[in-house]
């Protein structure tokens, strides 16, 4: 029995011993037990214990693997005994802020199913999938100062639209969301990453929404691609679950129609069975397999430091919208009201195809953990306000 009492800290809840997610409130930096928050700067943690002394996860994600897998096993240690240590202080999670500071912010186009389902919508009479999306992880730069912690509101954003008589501005009119799957960088900066190295390079995942206006991305995105229909909010968790609690839920990526290149093969399978539950105000409308999708966070990596870039404590970068094969299971209302013409029902018997003013979502997500426990990752909470 551990001296953590509280009922939602067991290996059947997504937030017992076997996730100990990373976070920081008003305490100082901390890890989820349950529905509280375990204070980490007075435990004695030995050389660890350096690390976790200011209000942020900075100086850990510099650390690097070995300090954080010496870290989690003492934690483990700790959280399990019967009981408390000296200098052990539960908290509140009520104050969880943004946990570290995001250094370069990268999102991905890694599911097929969604990618599929765009081409369908945007290229009717065209190929579904353009002819580099299985050669490549696809993505592109966003803004790392529009990264915003869970809970934060966001404001419907302005730009140009298409317009009958030539582009219109204001706010837009098809604010959408994308359901993802973040990976938070650590350890030394480094270029040329390899697939068997990308590992020591995660610290930890995140859920990630990463707010579309789909009417702005329209008339904005060609020839150079997302600018304003994305920069303005990407919504992440307040807890950055460890890349280590993942370690039963690694499964092969689905198998890709051609030959890869050769930094971007695998020895070892990083596909992660990950499902998403998207709510549209207390409506779940789709729940996302992560295990789709068809590049895995060590291809994205080593993908994106091929040409000399870096990766730094702090660098951010997301799965790109997580979508299944099913329309229940599609990570976007772009493609759950099929671009607006198959608008879908909520629970008070409303109907949606883009968000309105007013309009909460909230993204949760579980993976298998050792011994049949589950494995959490922190919610992802937004509401929509006018601009």
């Amino acid at each position: 029995m551990s001296w953590i009492s509280d009922p939602n800290f067991t290996e059947d809840q997504p937030f017992g011993p076997q996730t100990l997610p990373y976070g920081v409130v008003d305490g100082g930096v901390a890890v989820r037990v349950g529905d509280r928050a375990l204070l980490l700067k007075s435990l004695a943690l030995g050389k660890c214990s350096e690390y976790v002394q200011e209000d942020s996860l900075d100086p850990l994600l510099k650390a690097g693997r070995p300090i954080w897998s010496v870290l989690r096993a003492k934690l483990k240690e700790i959280v399990q005994s019967s009981s408390a240590p000296k200098g052990a202080e539960l908290v509140g999670i009520e104050t969880a802020k943004l946990p570290f500071t995001v250094g370069d912010y990268v999102d991905f186009y890694s599911s097929r199913h969604h990618a599929e389902n765009v081409g369908r919508m945007f290229r009717p009479d065209g190929d579904a999938l353009t002819p580099n999306w299985t050669h490549l992880p696809i993505g592109y730069h966003g803004r790392a100062g529009t990264v915003y912690v869970s809970g934060t509101e966001i404001v419907r954003p302005n730009g140009q639209k298409r317009g009958s008589d030539g582009p219109k501005f204001g706010p837009s009119e098809r604010l959408d969301i994308e359901a993802e799957v973040g990976f938070v960088c650590g350890g030394p900066q480094a270029a040329k990453v390899s697939t068997s190295r990308a590992a020591e390079h995660v610290f930890g995942v995140t859920l990630v929404n990463d707010w579309s206006a789909r009417d702005i991305q329209a008339w904005e995105y060609q020839p150079l691609g997302p600018f304003l229909a994305k920069s303005f909010a990407t919504s992440i968790g307040a807890w950055i679950t460890p890349l280590e609690a993942f370690s039963v839920a690694r499964v092969p990526t689905p198998p890709l129609p051609n030959k890869l290149h050769d930094y971007l093969t695998c020895d070892q399978p990083w596909g992660l069975d990950i499902t998403i539950t998207v709510e549209l105000n207390d409506t779940i409308v789709a729940r996302p397999p992560f295990r789709e999708m068809s590049w895995s966070f060590v291809q994205q990596l080593a993908h994106m430091t091929v040409n000399g870039a870096t990766v730094r404590p702090g660098d951010l970068f997301a799965s790109g919208t997580v979508s299944g094969p099913e329309k229940d299971e599609r990570g976007s209302f772009l493609e759950l009201s099929w671009g607006g013409k198959e608008p879908f029902k909520l629970d008070d018997g409303s109907t949606r195809s883009f968000l309105e003013d007013g309009d909460t979502v909230k993204l949760t997500a579980t993976a298998p953990g050792e011994g049949g426990s589950v494995v959490g990752l922190a919610e992802v909470v937004g509401t929509v306000r006018s601009a």
